[in-house]
């Protein structure tokens, strides 16, 4: 009996990672849907390969366009989930959310009820929405599954565990290409070099991220949403070797981490499967050799000054969507060669003080909607800066 499997933003690195892993599990998964937003090529090739009868391809210009590529190998395409899966009678057994970005929120939600179980990838949604999607898995009955390393490592670790008795959340941070850099030293890089992370075959947007600790700022913000504790609890580790995604210590002196190789098929196969059935990753001897020396140190908040972010207060209102939106806006200047690396860093902390966001701290978005409006008039706002 074959389980059957969603994959929302196939094309992308995690969705790569993910059929790769079911290229060595055929027989037992198969791949009920795929989505893209605009990469035919690709999707075309995973739907041939995996036999994959239905396809969401959101750029509708690329759809109607190639639309009759997919009619000669009758695989069926969709604008939206909805429309793909209104006919299905049966849940799916697991749903994977790997849209990147604030766009895979919607798609996110709209999968839930056609699903047992969802495991996501996906910061932004979690960020800016978890109050929406956790209403809809409750309202569903929708197991969740965290499927980014360090949620998958922290999950794993204190399932079953008194949430009361944990002190303290480690989710440790490779440090990226520019660990051992002054800031003042990389103000002017070019971003060929912050795309080289050391450890980690990651797209673009989050390359750069790792490299200035946002995406780090970002799991902190995504863990106290989804595993419902203190901010003050999460805390921050550099590990160069990136084999220790998490460490849990215990208020009973007990300290709890997990390792794994530096790469996503690991969480990914562990989301497939339960842990009473058998299963295997891989025949490699655990790596033992890798774990001497592992070395954890404090970030350095000279050095990686988006920090201070941390220090607001993240209460599911519009400041976490202006967050993303403004890093958003900056990294995609920055790949374009329009600002520079420091200019990342300055004016994230300035743009976050400005009377024009801060008006809307306190309050919340009522629907998916609020949040699409707020990140149009965020975007609109950074144009007009940028252009005077």
């Amino acid at each position: 009996m074959y389980k059957n499997l969603i994959l929302l933003g196939s094309t992308g690195s995690i969705g790569i990672s993910t059929l790769n892993v079911l290229k060595k599990n055929k027989d037992k998964i198969k791949v009920h849907l795929l989505s893209t937003n605009s990469n035919i090529k690709k999707i075309y090739e995973q739907a041939v390969k995996f036999n994959v009868k239905k396809i969401v391809i959101y750029d509708e210009s690329k759809l109607h366009k190639y639309s009759h590529l997919f009619k000669k190998k009758k695989i069926k395409v969709f604008s939206s989930i909805s429309n793909a899966m209104s006919k299905n009678k049966k849940k799916i057994y697991l749903s994977i959310s790997a849209i990147s970005g604030i766009n895979g929120l919607k798609p996110t939600i709209d999968i839930i009820k056609y699903s047992h179980n969802l495991a996501i990838a996906n910061k932004e949604s979690i960020i800016c929405g978890w109050k929406f999607i956790k209403r809809e898995l409750k309202k569903n009955n929708v197991n969740f599954i965290p499927l980014d390393s360090e949620h998958f490592s922290v999950w794993t670790l204190i399932e079953g565990e008194n949430k009361k008795n944990i002190k303290k959340i480690y989710l440790t941070a490779s440090g990226g290409p520019f660990l051992n850099k002054k800031l003042s030293d990389i103000k002017d890089i070019a971003p060929r070099y912050a795309l080289k992370h050391p450890n980690w075959k990651m797209g673009k947007k989050i390359s750069i991220d790792s490299a200035t600790m946002m995406n780090k700022i970002f799991e902190i913000i995504e863990a106290q949403k989804i595993f419902n504790l203190d901010i003050k609890k999460f805390e921050i580790l550099i590990h160069p070797k990136s084999y220790i995604h998490a460490i849990v210590h215990f208020t009973n002196g007990l300290t709890k981490f997990l390792a794994h190789e530096t790469t996503m098929e690991i969480p990914i196969i562990n989301s497939l499967y339960k842990k009473k059935e058998t299963f295997a990753y891989n025949n490699k001897d655990f790596f033992f050799n890798k774990l001497n020396g592992l070395n954890f140190i404090k970030p350095s908040k000279i050095n990686f000054p988006l920090l201070k972010i941390l220090n607001y207060k993240f209460e599911n209102t519009y400041f976490e969507i202006i967050l993303i939106t403004i890093n958003d806006t900056l990294v995609k200047m920055y790949l374009d060669k329009s600002i520079k690396y420091i200019t990342i860093h300055k004016m994230i902390i300035k743009l976050l003080k400005k009377p024009y966001f801060t008006k809307y701290y306190k309050d919340s978005p009522k629907n998916i909607n609020d949040i699409k409006n707020m990140v149009n008039k965020v975007e609109k706002y950074l144009h007009t800066y940028f252009n005077k």
